[in-house]
């Protein structure tokens, strides 16, 4: 199962899986990541929901935005590499060597 889910997913981790420089990663990062995940998918449910009952389509823009970033938060805290979730930071010690 997780072979097909690195496979569905491949587009977001392989750019930060095969990103150079040097990465400091964290196991706290990946907590944060996954707390973060689950923050804005819960952001685009309740969006979801008030959208649908003040019946306003507009409301989708920010539903579809902050479910995109909860389920990318998802994706890699839980199947990228440790190099994925330190990229995803944005390590500022790229140019220090290891």
């Amino acid at each position: 199962m997780k072979n097909l889910l690195l496979k569905l997913f491949s587009p977001i981790l392989n750019p930060l899986e095969n990103a150079d420089g040097h990465y400091e990663y964290s196991p706290s990062h990946r907590k944060v990541l996954k707390i973060m995940g689950f923050l804005f998918i819960t952001l685009g449910v309740v969006g979801l929901y008030f959208s649908i009952l003040a019946n306003q389509i507009a409301g989708m823009f920010p539903v579809i935005l902050f479910s995109v970033i909860g389920l990318i938060c998802l994706v890699v805290a839980f199947l990228g590499s440790d190099k994925a979730v330190s990229k995803l930071w944005r390590n500022r010690n790229e140019d220090a060597p290891k």
